[in-house]
């Protein structure tokens, strides 16, 4: 029989298609159900419910966002009460987009916090390009991402709890994941909870453990987290013991 597809000669015994047209089919349909997904996931993340915050003065921004990088020096003269420094240009937003986008940033407006009273929230150890990203995020559901910035984001999702952008983030730094890289992202995913990452990671480990510990990132996770390697090792010789038990179940059933 010929196929419906590719007009190549086939097998009777399968219907309408021969296999590889089959499983290209098959492919192409669970990459369509990914990206109908990630669409739902969006449109979910962007629908405003009705919130309690006073949503009046949408038409303009009622609140600035100010970035203070971890290395910003305090006290500063451009500063404020606690020593702060102000220096970059602040990223307007409207609380009800916040709000609605953040359990975090709810409970900080909808409040008689400082940040509340005052319409300014002073994002700490953030720089000013990820705090903008951040914002543009919020209102459309985007960003343009490098492994840096997706690392970023990423922390700071976690920090305001804001999952979708988690998610995003997680996604493309584990399409990143390869040998060279995967230490460091596995140690990423570890301290932030990414499950998806840490997976991927440690499968990228797997390949690599004979030259692990000459990697300069091995290393300084010797002096800084030692338990993670620890982790690490404790997974190899799992797998390694569960690929030896295989290897000799196989060989009996063929006794």
């Amino acid at each position: 029989m010929y196929c419906q597809s590719c007009k190549n000669v086939y097998d009777e015994e399968d219907a309408g298609t021969c296999k590889e047209c089959y499983e290209e089919a098959s492919e192409t349909e669970e990459e369509l159900k990914r990206e109908i997904d990630d669409l739902r996931s969006r449109l979910l993340f962007l629908r405003l419910p009705s919130p309690t915050l006073d949503a009046s003065a949408a038409g303009h921004s009622d609140l600035l966002l100010h970035a203070i990088p971890a290395s910003s020096p305090s006290p500063s003269p451009s500063g404020d009460a606690d020593g702060a420094r102000l220096d970059t240009p602040a990223v307007p937003a409207h609380r009800v987009i916040l709000a609605s986008r953040s359990p975090v940033f709810r409970a900080m407006l909808d409040s008689e916090m400082e940040e509340s009273r005052s319409g300014v929230i002073k994002m700490y150890d953030v720089s000013y390009d990820v705090l903008r990203a951040f914002v543009h995020y919020m209102y459309t559901g985007e960003a343009l991402l490098d492994e840096q910035m997706a690392c970023d984001l990423l922390v700071l999702a976690e920090k305001y709890e804001v999952k979708h952008l988690k998610t995003y983030c997680e996604k493309f730094i584990t399409s990143k994941v390869n040998n060279d890289n995967a230490i460091v992202h596995y140690a990423f995913a570890h301290r932030h909870g990414a499950k998806q990452l840490l997976e991927a990671s440690m499968s990228a480990l797997m390949d690599s453990m004979p030259t692990l510990a000459e990697r300069e990132e091995y290393k300084e996770l010797v002096e800084r987290d030692p338990r993670i390697l620890v982790e690490i090792y404790e997974t190899y010789v799992s797998r390694q013991d569960n690929t030896a038990a295989e290897r000799d179940s196989d060989c009996c059933c063929r006794k």
